[in-house]
């Protein structure tokens, strides 16, 4: 398929018109990966939207995200960094494998799927690698100029894969896979163009470009996609992914140019994986980065996907089939820190086996509403804790890395004050906070000496009033989550 340049435009007066703030709060919604890793077809996929339209659709999330290799033949010897399995078209653009997607055959790309996904009122989201793919490069495929519809060629001649293609920047984790192209040169432009161009063709609202960010930082290609984005008539979110060891420095060099980015590696159901994220999140929140300005709108970082419910194993050729390895308290922990952290949610089961108990977790209306709507979120340094059954009265101030404690805070639209207790300890701890320390965080009036606070605890349900201190035993690996109206 030949695509013309339909979507793509310079600003101009015209198209000044003021337009809603992409990404105005953190997105929501469902990714395939957690649950299929690559081999996620047409029908499952589509099982799942109906799904999420039916079920999640009412508490905000809207996306539906087909994750990496949808182009990769599921045949023998294909696997997650297999090379020679992929579909690509004449321009060196991959393209869905028509046997798993089959109504992207005669050219139709991703087009049939995207109309279906909009019919039920979702959004539609794609995974794509960064640059271009070493197969593509073999086969030294020639470039779309898009504005012409033909070859691009400059400099009297015809620009090929192989002139773009940078060989020394193969993505390090899937070598046989993708490579960063050129962008100081037009045709790398090009090439990009056409790329980007071609998924607004398909009606794509949504983007996750890896293998760009954290360790595989190339800020030229987050750049020069911005750019197109930017320019393009139809809305495209842009994620960022992976983020292993990024920093809010590294991302302070991003942040305007996206609107999410993953801040880790990959999350799986360990609770390790879950421990690893606060600290990560402390710095970031401390380094104002939580909803700073992005592409056309906000950015926000992502602590990647929640993988609760009926799930794969990570670079598995085998679809959903097990349950999550986390409890339910720790899923409510990383659930709760996702919330008031103000990460994307993106939900990683299989939406088809989606039970009453992780239902009723990642539709909770306190956290939603959090996630959405809150500010001033922070972490909150003023706890003390005391392991087992000994007394609050013993409390000794707590230090979060010894101690194995953690608490976050933040403020609702309506003056309520969120304040959550983390305990990553292997044992039940008792964390409390005085109501006079509050005010070190939030410089209100209501909390001026002798203020009062009613609260109550979401899990628990436990509530009350309290002039001095926010005590409770927290199980292992568990969190509690209070709202304060003070006065």
């Amino acid at each position: 398929m030949i695509m013309r340049n339909t979507n793509f435009r310079e600003p101009s007066k015209t198209h000044l018109v003021p337009k809603p703030e992409r990404a105005s709060t953190p997105p929501r919604g469902w990714n395939s990966y957690d649950s299929f890793c690559w081999i996620i077809s047409e029908e499952e996929f589509l099982q799942n939207a109906e799904l999420v339209s039916n079920r999640l659709k009412p508490h905000g999330y809207q996306y539906v995200v087909v994750d990496y290799l949808w182009y990769r033949r599921k045949v023998e010897g294909a696997n997650t960094d297999s090379l020679g399995f992929d579909l690509i078209d004449e321009w060196g653009r991959p393209i869905p494998d028509p046997e798993r997607w089959p109504s992207s055959k005669g050219g139709k790309g991703f087009s049939e799927v995207a109309k279906k996904v909009h019919s039920m009122g979702l959004k539609f989201g794609i995974h794509v690698m960064r640059g271009i793919s070493l197969q593509a490069f073999n086969a030294n495929t020639p470039i779309l100029d898009i504005v012409k519809g033909s070859a691009y060629e400059e400099s009297g001649r015809q620009w090929m894969a192989k002139d773009i293609g940078l060989k020394e920047r193969t993505c390090a984790w899937m070598s046989h896979g993708f490579m960063s192209v050129n962008t100081k040169l037009e045709a790398g432009r090009a090439f990009l163009r056409s790329l980007y161009l071609q998924f607004a063709e398909w009606g794509v609202d949504f983007v996750k470009n890896d293998c760009v960010f954290g360790d595989d930082l190339d800020i030229d290609e987050i750049t020069f996609v911005s750019e197109i984005l930017r320019k393009l008539d139809r809305p495209i979110l842009y994620s960022l992914s992976p983020g292993g060891n990024a920093s809010p420095a590294m991302a302070k060099g991003v942040s305007g140019l996206v609107n999410m980015y993953r801040i880790t590696g990959d999350d799986w159901d360990t609770w390790k994986d879950v421990v690893f994220h606060f600290d990560v999140t402390r710095n970031f929140s401390a380094s104002k980065m939580i909803g700073a300005k992005g592409l056309l709108g906000r950015s926000w970082p992502d602590l990647d996907m929640l993988p609760f419910g009926w799930l794969t194993d990570p670079g598995s050729t085998e679809g959903p089939h097990r349950s999550c390895n986390l409890t339910l308290d720790e899923q409510r922990t990383q659930m709760t820190l996702w919330a008031i952290a103000k990460s994307p949610l993106m939900f990683g089961g299989d939406v088809r086996k989606l039970d009453k108990t992780t239902y009723n977790l990642i539709t909770n209306p306190t956290l939603l509403g959090i996630n959405s709507f809150s500010s001033n979120n922070m972490e909150f340094p003023y706890i003390t804790g005391t392991k087992g059954s000994r007394s609050s009265q013993d409390l000794a101030e707590a230090d979060v890395g010894s101690n194995g404690i953690c608490s976050w805070i933040a403020t609702g639209k309506k003056g309520e004050i969120y304040l959550a207790f983390f305990n990553l300890n292997s044992e039940k701890t008792v964390i409390s906070a005085n109501v006079a320390d509050l005010a070190k965080v939030l410089p209100r009036k209501d909390l001026n000496n002798g203020a009062s606070c009613k609260y109550r605890e979401i899990w628990s349900g436990k509530f009350g009033v309290t002039k001095q201190l926010i005590s409770i035993a927290v199980e292992k690996h568990s969190s509690t989550l209070f709202v304060l109206h003070c006065y």
